[in-house]
């Protein structure tokens, strides 16, 4: 599970990096928000606002994301990384369909191409660390 958590902070770090340089960067933590709080509501909660929301959406995200990454780590030691690209893949172009389908405002990880290349991208950078701290950890205690 640890080498997941590092790949979901990885691609947080990512994420929140892009933005500050990029007004093109995919937003994805603005969908999560959005998700949190029409899941609460649907809960018959309050969402929480402001900082706690961004908070919680965090939260959320990353362990999710980690525990999407940890999955890299079955299988045995062959073929770790290619685990850790595939997987990114595979949860990246799923992040570009599953926002519509849950009725989300996909539009920002929509907003060009080059957005939705990124936001792919991002996915298989977490997936691509996940399997390098999974491979790590496991040749470290050999």
């Amino acid at each position: 599970m640890l080498g997941g958590l590092i790949g979901a902070i990885i691609l947080n770090v990512v994420h929140s990096a892009a933005k500050r340089f990029d007004a093109k960067a995919p937003a994805i933590d603005e969908i999560g928000e959005e998700a949190m709080k029409k899941t609460v509501r649907a809960a018959g909660f309050e969402p929480p606002k402001g900082n706690a929301l961004v908070a919680a959406t965090f939260g959320a995200d990353v362990a999710s994301n980690a525990m999407l990454y940890s999955m890299i780590g079955y299988g045995g030691d062959k073929h770790t990384l290619l685990r850790g690209a595939l997987l990114g893949t595979v949860v990246g172009l799923a992040t570009l369909t599953i926002p519509e389908q849950a009725g989300l405002d996909a539009k920002p990880i929509k907003k060009t191409e080059r957005t939705k290349i990124m936001t792919v991208a991002w996915y298989i950078i977490g997936g691509m660390a996940a399997a390098l701290a999974i491979k790590a950890m496991r040749n470290h205690g050999k």
